[in-house]
């Protein structure tokens, strides 16, 4: 099964504009792409309404061979998605993505889509769901969607936005406290942290590490420091 994907941690990093730095990680990614019809699926922006979501997201890809259309725009959700070249899904609240993605039916689609060649492009949120499930996402659960299951794009659990960074005189856990506790529970999971700038590649068989941030493997209770440019296809036996 060849599938392609593009999983940014996030849609900024430091002080950089809106999608700034992941402009050429993303042009990389479509190199081989000339005419592009991108649905932008906006269900994770719960305090931006879908049309200025979509907007934002137009404006930051404005330099990209994109023609985007937000799937609201749509009268059939599932056959936009299947006539689609690529599909963007955006970072917000991981909760209300995926129930929403659950309560219109998409799940299947956006798997079978990306079965059949099409590409997928996600940050924050939107990378997250291409995980086995939701249970490593960061966010605060103020929905309950049908199931924590999602696309499973890639054999293994996501965290983006990781990061190691305890503020002074805080004593909630950290991230990797967190994720100690998913182990415990989960002791045959992966996890992949992945630090804001940088991104996981899938093509087919091959996966790598982009932008020039380690990554964190948590697996048996351990952790591995991936470094920039790595490959990292054998997380996906």
């Amino acid at each position: 099964m060849y599938m392609n994907a593009l999983l940014l941690s996030a849609s900024k990093e430091g002080n950089t504009e809106y999608l700034e730095h992941a402009l050429p990680i993303i042009s990389e990614f479509l190199a081989d792409r000339t005419i592009v019809n991108a649905v932008f699926i906006p269900f994770a922006g719960v305090t931006i309404s879908y049309g200025e979501y979509t907007t934002k997201v137009k404006q930051a890809l404005a330099s990209l061979p994109f023609s985007i259309k937000g799937i609201h725009e749509f009268n059939d959700y599932q056959q936009a998605l299947k006539d689609a070249d690529v599909i963007i899904v955006g970072g917000g609240n991981t909760f209300e993505l995926l129930n929403q993605l659950y309560n219109h039916d998409l799940l299947d689609v956006i798997q079978q889509s990306v079965e059949r060649h099409t590409y997928y492009i996600g940050w924050s949120a939107g990378s997250n769901i291409a995980g086995q499930s939701i249970k490593t996402t960061n966010d605060m659960p103020i929905v309950q969607p049908q199931s924590f299951t999602a696309l499973n794009l890639v054999p293994f659990q996501l965290n983006p936005h990781y990061t190691d960074f305890q503020p002074p005189d805080h004593n909630g856990e950290t991230r990797q406290m967190r994720i100690e506790e998913f182990m415990v529970l989960n002791p045959l999971a992966t996890i992949v942290g992945i630090q804001e700038g940088s991104a996981l590649q899938l093509n087919g068989h091959s996966l790598s590490l982009k932008g020039n941030k380690d990554a964190f493997i948590f697996k048996s209770g351990g952790k591995t420091i991936v470094q920039p440019q790595q490959d990292l296809s054998e997380l996906l036996k």
